[in-house]
């Protein structure tokens, strides 16, 4: 690389602090842009393999007397049914968090 062919002259000092400003950059921009890759593989990867160990432990209450007919899971969501003296409730709860989220009641008409 030390030779210089006929055509070519030797670079001016300026000019050779300009060529090596511009490699120094470069090498910088090239070190950030792998860095950058670098973490955003992490955070895929990271979010992807992270082992979430919540567990839950809920209690949920139901009518005095009642009694549970059936369980189901639907989609995200832990479907009860209840007997309830005579008429029939259905209970949904959040299947990752067990937080209720709807009620239904179904009546006899008088």
């Amino acid at each position: 690389m030390t030779d210089l062919s006929e055509d070519e002259k030797p670079l001016d000092p300026e000019q050779a602090k300009i060529v090596a400003k511009v490699r120094w950059l470069m090498l910088i921009s090239g070190f950030a842009t792998v860095l950058g890759i670098a973490v955003v593989i992490g955070v895929i990867g990271l979010r992807l393999f992270r082992a979430d160990g919540t567990t839950y432990d809920v209690t949920a209450l139901i009518p005095k007397g009642a009694r549970v007919v059936q369980t189901a899971v639907a989609g995200d969501y832990v479907v009860v049914t209840f007997d309830v003296g005579g008429g029939t409730e259905i209970r949904s709860f959040d299947a990752k968090t067990l937080r209720q989220v709807g009620r239904l009641r179904f009546a006899v008409e008088p």
